[in-house]
C-alpha cells in the first residue's frame, strides 16, 4: 500500500498562497499570517528574558498572570532588546499521523501548518529549526539558524517519512526532553501532532519547557477519532500496542469511544490552561490558513484583553 505523503511544491506554494485569507493570489500569505504571527509572538518588541518576581514600580503590563496565578505571587516577564528569537518546529511523524478519512491524512495537515509557521517565523528573521519525533529510528534534528536552510530541510524530511511504527508516548517524551536540555531561553515551540496519547507521562516535562519557553500546541484531528461511525466490527490497535475490539453498531460502544477521546482531549487542556501552554485544534479537513489564522487572531484577542 502506498503511503500518502505531503509533497515538497505544495509545502513550498504555501509561501505564496493566501487566496483563502482574503488575498490576491500574487500576494505572500506572509502579509497576513506574519503580521499575525509578529503581533501573537513578538508584540513586545523584546525578546523574552526571564520571569521574577514583581517589584514596587515596575511596568505592569508586563505582568505574568499566569504564573502569578499558579504562584499566588506578582511575577513579571523580563524582556531584552529583541534581535533574533529560536523557533522550534515539532512535528509528529510517527505511522498514526499517516491516517485520515476527510480531507487528507494527519501528516499532510501537519506538513503543512508546520511549513505556514516556519514561513512566517522565517519572514521575521527569526531563527528556525526543527525537531522530527515519533521515528523509531530516533528523533531528527535541524539546528536552528537565520537561513532557511533547517526550514528547507525539515519539509523535505517529512515528504520522505515513511515509518510503519508508532511511539507516541516514548517519542513525544524524548522531544520534550531533548528540548529541556538543548534550547536557548525564550524560544517559541511549537509542537505538531494529535496528542491522542497518555498525558500523565507529559505533563512534567511540559512543565519544564514553559518555565524558559514559550509553547504552543497544534493537535491535528480526524473527524472519526471523536465520532465513530456505525461501520460493524472493528479492530484497534491501541498506542501501547494492544488490541481493542469494538462493535460499532453499538451505541453504547460509540458513546464509550467519544468519551474517551473527550477526555483525554479535557485533560490536554487542563493542563495546558494550568501551564499557560495554548492550543490551536485543527482538523484533517481544515484549510490550514484559516485555522491557524484564527487561533492566532484568537490568541491575539485574548492577550489584548489581559493587557487591557
Amino acid at each position: 500500500m502506498k503511503i500518502l505523503r505531503p509533497q515538497m511544491n505544495d509545502l513550498l506554494e504555501l509561501r505564496h498562497q493566501a487566496q483563502t485569507l482574503g488575498l490576491a493570489s500574487q500576494h505572500p500569505v506572509n502579509s497576513v499570517l506574519t503580521g499575525l504571527y509578529q503581533s501573537v509572538f513578538r508584540g513586545q518588541g523584546m525578546d523574552f528574558d526571564e520571569v521574577r518576581e514583581y517589584h514596587e514600580g515596575d511596568e505592569i503590563r508586563n505582568m505574568d498572570w499566569r504564573v502569578t496565578a499558579r504562584t499566588g505571587t506578582l511575577h513579571l516577564k523580563v524582556y531584552r532588546e529583541e534581535r533574533q528569537r529560536t523557533v522550534m518546529l515539532c512535528v509528529d511523524i510517527g505511522a498514526h499521523m499517516m491516517f485520515g478519512t476527510r480531507g487528507g491524512f494527519k501528516n499532510i495537515q501537519a506538513a503543512r501548518v508546520a511549513a505556514l509557521v516556519g514561513w512566517a517565523a522565517s519572514v521575521t528573521q527569526d531563527r528556525v529549526g526543527a525537531l522530527l519525533y515519533g521515528d523509531p529510528k530516533g528523533l531528527r534534528y535541524f539546528y536552528p539558524g537565520s537561513s532557511r536552510r533547517a526550514l528547507w530541510q525539515m519539509l523535505k524530511a517529512l515528504t520522505e517519512v515513511e515509518n510503519t511504527e508508532s511511539l507516541k508516548d516514548k517519542g513525544l517524551l524524548e522531544m520534550m526532553q531533548k528540548l529541556v536540555h538543548g534550547t536557548p531561553t525564550g524560544a517559541l515551540i511549537v509542537m505538531v501532532g494529535d496528542f491522542n496519547t497518555n498525558l500523565s507521562r507529559i505533563e512534567i516535562a511540559l512543565g519544564k519547557l514553559v518555565q524558559k519557553h514559550e509553547v504552543v500546541l497544534l493537535p491535528i484531528d480526524d473527524p472519526i477519532d471523536h465520532t465513530l461511525p456505525a461501520m460493524g466490527q472493528v479492530t484497534f490497535t491501541l498506542f501501547n500496542g494492544e488490541k481493542l475490539e469494538i462493535n460499532t453498531d453499538n451505541n453504547q460502544a460509540r458513546e464509550k469511544y467519544h468519551h474517551l477521546w473527550k477526555e483525554n482531549r479535557e485533560t490536554l487542556q487542563y493542563i495546558c490552561n494550568r501551564l499557560g501552554v495554548d492550543i490551536i485544534p485543527l482538523q484533517t479537513d481544515d484549510n490550514v490558513h484559516t485555522a491557524l489564522a484564527t487561533g492566532l487572531r484568537k490568541r491575539l484577542y485574548r492577550q489584548v484583553g489581559k493587557s487591557g
